[in-house]
């Protein structure tokens, strides 16, 4: 007997927050438990929950915690993506709304509260909508006080171990930051990252002494690696540079532990090490695994004895486990299985590689299902396009492969996780490149035994939705069916109305709508409409400020007046993806059964 849809979906997501408090006893997480992405706490041997917010149309975003307890949080409505900052007093009780300006972006870091616990910093594009400035909020004062960051896209990391200074990360790209050290008083900042060459560096942990701190870069590197700078002399010691990327970082108050997060091939590894011994920990004694690209909510105990992390795999979704850094002892906290998941028969993705027109070898995910086949097979494609796919629990993809349809979700050039070549590749190549990795995808299958290459379809959202369309608009004859998840249709109406702060970034990415007019056409999907064949798919969040409506309702409209097979579906409360738990369940049953009905 096959499962129903819903059994694969019978799960809660979670955020990638999962932050332990001063105390060392619980741990802060965000999950949509309650149909919607709130603001929990557990303690570290798990159990029932506790509830922090109530929210039904908010969803909890970004957390920090002062040593006393209390809670600060950004959360946004319906997905629109402006954040407003609220608190919770260290007693507990109903959260206090702090922002309520309705267009405007608010966002938190972990280390957001200053030593002293008596302010917080943030960013925000409140006083100009194209920038991301840094502010200071000091107790008992009104308003905010600006900080840095005027005419820069920049966002608030940690303080020194004193609260005299801020780090700051400046945007100039997704493969150019910079990192500033902000005098918390008089606002006098420093670039303390210059390069002429893009590079990336982003702001890890202080050293206890306030001496420097932790950064991970990919300067003169083709991964990014672990470094520590030095405030004194700005020089950049390295301490890892492994051959694939450091993703991410977190270190205890005491300064005594260091961890980090270092990705192979989109499996994850976390390392510890004891900085005052100089020697690694324990491993820790994870399941084989992976972490969000959103981030992994890493963090440490005061003392370090305790390590906190949001962990997925192919087989079991996202929890936060507990690792006891002296013995590598690893526990889920939480259970995000409901409702018989756990006794689903599910398949583990095989990587592959396959070759291009250029002869770069592409990394993809084969998940095959049970039998010798053939079977039809769907291209899944992800967004970003400047992230990864990575071997996490994927319900639809599950549930198609108890109907026997394969998937092969694909890492095209751009991808992040195998260097900044492959990832720069990308930039203003939208539509050029990336269309033939994907025709040399469905090539691949073809030539395969196991799949029939008759029934072929692609799917992907954001980005992956763009690469759906320029698919079944350009490479027609590969596919029978498509979903396109969010995704743009134009690209010159595209780069016009993504949010303002975004607008710096556009040319590099993707192309000057004031100066190349001729070409953003000539790479859009719209262009091409005509020549659809596959029967599609439209899902579409009307507050999305990423991707706006108007992107999927001119393609939707153009293939209705060319009498093509299209169905879409718009919902009214989401944003750039899916919030709510029922939304979420419906788009990708939506999904499923178009696939489904047209392969199987």
């Amino acid at each position: 007997m096959q499962a129903p849809f819903e059994q694969f979906f019978a799960f809660r997501r979670l955020f990638p927050v999962a932050q332990l408090t001063p105390d060392g006893e619980r741990i802060l997480f965000v999950s949509n438990l309650s149909g919607q992405f709130n603001l929990w706490s557990v303690e570290l041997d798990g159990g029932w929950p506790e509830q922090l917010t109530t929210f039904v149309d908010d969803a909890v975003r970004g957390v920090a915690i002062r040593e006393d307890g209390t809670i600060l949080f950004h959360a946004d409505h319906d997905g629109d993506e402006f954040h407003q900052l609220y608190r919770i007093p260290a007693d507990g009780g109903w959260p206090e709304q702090l922002t309520d300006r309705k267009q405007v972006q608010h966002e938190l870091s972990p280390g957001a509260w200053a030593p002293d616990g008596k302010s917080f910093a943030f960013s925000s594009n409140m006083r100009t909508p194209t920038d991301g400035e840094v502010f200071v909020w000091r107790d008992g004062d009104a308003e905010p006080r600006y900080l840095f960051g005027e005419g820069k896209y920049a966002f608030a990391a940690g303080f020194s171990p004193d609260g005299t200074k801020l780090l700051a990360v400046e945007f100039r790209s997704n493969s150019d930051t910079s990192i500033w050290v902000i005098d918390v008083e008089s606002g006098d900042a420093a670039e303390v990252t210059p390069h002429d060459v893009a590079a990336k560096y982003f702001p890890g942990p202080w050293k206890r002494d306030g001496s420097g701190f932790y950064v991970i870069t990919d300067e003169g590197h083709e991964f990014t690696g672990l470094a520590f700078q030095s405030l004194e002399t700005g020089a950049r010691e390295w301490v890892e540079t492994p051959d694939h990327d450091i993703d991410d970082i977190a270190g205890s108050d005491d300064g005594r532990v260091l961890a980090w997060i270092e990705n192979d091939d989109g499996w994850a590894t976390v390392h510890v090490r004891d900085l005052e011994r100089g020697v690694d920990l324990p491993a820790p004694k994870l399941p084989r695994g992976a972490v969000s690209i959103l981030g992994s909510g890493l963090s440490l105990s005061g003392d370090g004895s305790r390590l906190a992390v949001v962990w997925d795999t192919p087989l079991r979704p996202a929890e936060v486990f507990v690792v006891d850094t002296a013995t590598g002892d690893a526990l889920p906290v939480t259970e995000s299985r409901t409702a018989g998941l756990s006794s689903l028969d599910l398949r583990e993705p095989e990587l592959i590689r396959y070759e291009s027109f250029d002869g770069r070898e592409i990394p993809a995910w084969l998940y095959r299902p049970h039998g010798d086949g053939p079977f039809p097979f769907s291209v899944l494609i992800h967004g970003g396009p400047e992230a990864q796919e990575r071997p996490i629990y994927r319900p639809y993809v599950q549930y198609l492969l108890s109907r026997g349809i394969g998937v092969l979700a694909t890492n095209i050039r751009g991808s992040t996780g195998y260097g900044k070549t492959y990832q720069t590749l990308i930039h203003h190549d939208w539509g050029g490149g990336d269309l033939e990795d994907w025709r040399h995808a469905a090539e691949w299958l073809k030539a395969q035994p196991f799949v029939d290459g008759d029934r072929l379809a692609v799917f992907g959202g954001s980005y992956g939705g763009f690469a759906t369309l320029t698919c079944v608009t350009r490479l027609p004859e590969y596919w029978r069916a498509a979903v396109d998840i969010v995704g743009p249709s134009n690209l010159l109406t595209f780069v016009r109305a993504v949010p303002p702060q975004w607008q710096r970034f556009m040319a590099q990415w993707v192309g000057d709508p004031d100066t190349e007019e001729d070409y953003l056409r000539e790479r859009s999907p719209i262009t091409y409409v005509d020549q659809v064949q596959a029967a599609l798919l439209v899902i579409q969040g009307a507050k999305d400020p990423r991707v706006v409506k108007s992107e999927s309702d001119q393609m939707v409209e153009r293939l209705r007046e060319l009498g093509r097979e299209v169905e879409y579906f718009v919902f009214e409360d989401e944003g750039h993806g899916f919030t709510r738990y029922s939304n979420d369940v419906h788009a990708y049953r939506l999904t499923c059964e178009w696939l489904e009905s047209h392969l199987a």
